[in-house]
């Protein structure tokens, strides 16, 4: 009877977290890619006992396609990773023409003298397409915003396109079999790209890591009949310790794709595998081991490789083109640059960002990617500027940025969506901004985002249905990103569906812990007539939100003197008059005031507040759909007609609610 594996080995300054996953030498963490720490513990369980080369095989990839050189690469990674000098090991022995032997000063559970606790792991690196800043829906940004110092906006509130890097690799020789035996076609053709491990030992190269594995999605996600899970989703399970079948039920695919990459001087090295996520068997796996210079000679076989081992095609959309985001004369230090603007852009940092993607351009003048990228960073600092003229500032360096992608690459979707955003945030265009995104979307069908932007355009427009649509179809492939489920939620709301928007707001909220209560349940409780559930929510927002917050909630409760009062205390503060007129303007419907309604939509057309892009599909203002005064107020901004909008009116939503309870 085989024995039992200890939780945890320790010896020297190394100890392997076997229960964890997690290998730590010298007090600092070593990543691993699951196959070489399943390697890993094989060995160093059994000290002493040598395994042969067919034996490792079997017991951790099952031996299905997987060359020789696979097991010869993992064992550099081991060696590297537990600072070994290869030709004088002291750990992991090879035992010529059988295979390897792992040899341990001390084997121990718990070493003496050693705590109990592995060493704390470093902070993960943060990701704003993952988690954006504080409340990441209060801004039309699917990014985090800068810190800023009253973050919060009212109830429809809209992100911005984010952009991916892409890179890739050429396969090596492999396996006589070929990919495309691998599996059945009848099994389901889905796929996350899980975040491929930095396994250079430098943090500063994640960048670079992160880059690749975007490569892949992007590459992947244009071949017919696969599901191709997005950036934002997939790079959730960063470092995690999920098994394959765990990750596949969250995500909804039936293979992931896992690896590590490791750049040394002029030298990349990646190792992948495709593993099925019914079982956990590995499917397909390979190691490329190439000049770093050979990068973008490399990119697409290592997609069509997986994809052969889904039987995949190719798509051919009619009016599609293939879109690359590498620099057209192939320059590696413009590449890097976008990769790190990429990074700084993810994360919130957008000054950062500009000043990369600008080195990007000027390494390489005809990058249109990068010039199509520096053009989103400069839309979201605009936005979060706070000072109009600065705001125009940072919006003509966007649209001279936008004008220099789309001479350089017209048929660039990334480009086109970048365009359509600074149309949307800075010029209020609202019919060009849909066909810039409409544009973007038949050139690159494969890109969610560009789809997430027309959603934003459509709704805007009061186009609710069809922004539903073009939600949901981002969704599919962004199923755990917090933000499309609360911008979900918005449009659902609209449509008069609140219970589902209310789960949808609780999914979010689950995949993006914030503060207290979700103060979008607020809305969704107004929209239900519930005086008692909105002040609950109210009450339960952080300060300086929770008086404002309060102030809104009041005015549907029975007290109108408390309502009263509660406004006018709110409209003793300037800075809500000054910072978030369209919030007033919804207390003013909520009051059924419409000349009090209109005058603060005038105060936020006058700061140029994007939080007018919600109001044909706000249920509050669109209780006056009928008034001629908010008729003209949309003719005067160029909106359609609010008798046009598609979205519900808080009365249609209540009035509709009590018919179905009789």
């Amino acid at each position: 009877m085989s024995q039992p594996q200890p939780a945890r080995v320790a010896f020297d300054d190394v100890i392997i977290d076997v229960a964890g996953q997690r290998l730590w030498r010298g007090g600092a963490r070593q990543p691993l890619e699951p196959k070489a720490f399943a390697v890993l513990v094989l060995l160093a369980c059994s000290p002493g006992r040598v395994f042969g080369r067919d034996e490792i095989l079997d017991a951790v990839w099952g031996h299905r396609h997987v060359t020789p050189g696979v097991l010869n690469r993992v064992v550099t990674l081991l060696r590297h990773a537990l600072g070994e000098d290869a030709q004088a090991p002291r750990y992991l022995r090879t035992v010529h023409g059988v295979g390897y032997r792992f040899e341990l000063p001390v084997v121990a559970e718990t070493p003496p003298g050693a705590s109990t606790e592995a060493p704390a792991p470093e902070a993960p690196a943060p990701d704003a397409a993952i988690a954006p800043a504080a409340h990441p829906l209060r801004r039309s940004s699917d990014a985090a915003p800068p810190p800023r110092k009253f973050p919060h906006a009212a109830l429809w509130l809209l992100p911005l396109l984010a952009v991916l890097a892409l890179a890739g690799w050429k396969l090596w020789p492999r396996h006589p079999a070929t990919a495309a035996e691998a599996v059945p076609a009848s099994e389901q053709r889905s796929i996350a790209v899980l975040p491929l491990v930095n396994a250079s030992g430098d943090a500063a190269q994640q960048f670079f890591s992160d880059g690749i594995s975007e490569n892949l999605i992007d590459a992947l996600s244009r071949f017919e009949g696969l599901k191709v899970i997005g950036r934002a989703s997939s790079f959730r399970f960063r470092d995690g310790k999920d098994e394959s079948k765990a990750i596949g039920a969250r995500l909804g695919v039936a293979y992931l794709v896992s690896g590590s990459v490791q750049r040394a001087g002029d030298t990349v090295r990646i190792g992948v595998e495709l593993v099925s996520t019914a079982d956990g068997r590995t499917v397909w796996t390979e190691h490329y081991d190439r000049p770093y210079q050979d990068l973008f000679a490399l990119q697409d076989d290592i997609a069509r490789a997986i994809a052969a081992a889904l039987q995949a095609k190719l798509l051919r959309t009619p009016g599609a083109t293939k879109q690359d985001n590498r620099p057209p004369g192939g320059n590696m230090d413009a590449y890097n640059a976008y990769l790190q603007g990429l990074r700084n852009f993810y994360v919130g940092d957008y000054r950062k960002a500009i000043e990369l993607q600008q080195k990007a351009t000027q390494i390489e003048p005809d990058y249109a990617a990068a010039w199509a990228q520096l053009s989103t960073a400069w839309v979201l600092l605009g936005q979060y500027m706070g000072d109009d003229e600065k705001a125009q500032r940072a919006y003509a360096e966007a649209r001279k940025a936008t004008d220099v992608a789309l001479r350089l690459a017209p048929d660039l979707g990334l480009a086109h969506g970048a365009r359509g955003n600074l149309l949307l945030a800075a010029d209020f265009d609202w019919r060009g901004s849909i066909d810039e995104f409409r544009r973007g979307a038949a050139l690159a069908p494969e890109n969610g985002q560009i789809r997430g932007g027309l959603s934003r355009a459509l709704a805007a427009s009061g186009h609710l249905h069809e922004a539903i649509e073009q939600r949901e179809r981002f969704l599919s492939n962004e199923p755990l990103f917090a933000g499309n489920h609360f911008l979900y939620a918005y449009l659902l709301i609209a449509s008069g569906r609140l219970d589902a928007a209310e789960s949808s707001i609780r999914f979010g909220h689950e995949l993006q812990p914030r503060p207290g209560v979700p103060f979008e349940l607020m809305y969704v409780a107004i929209l239900r007539g519930d005086a008692n559930a909105a002040q609950d929510v109210a009450a339960r927002q952080s300060p300086p939100w929770r008086e404002l917050n309060l102030a809104v909630a009041a005015q549907i409760g029975p007290d109108r003197a408390a309502a009263d009062a509660a406004l006018a205390t709110a409209l003793k503060d300037e800075i809500w008059s000054k910072t978030t007129p369209y919030l007033i303007a919804q207390a003013y419907a909520l009051r059924g005031d419409a000349d009090k309604t209109v005058e603060w939509l005038e105060r936020t057309w006058s700061r140029h507040d994007t939080n007018l892009h919600h109001l044909l599909y706000d249920p509050l203002i669109l209780r006056f759909r009928n008034d001629p005064r908010l008729a003209s107020f949309c003719a005067k901004v160029g909106l359609p007609p609010p008798t046009a909008s598609e979205a519900l009116s808080i009365d249609q939503i209540i009035a509709a609610a009590n018919a179905g309870k009789r």
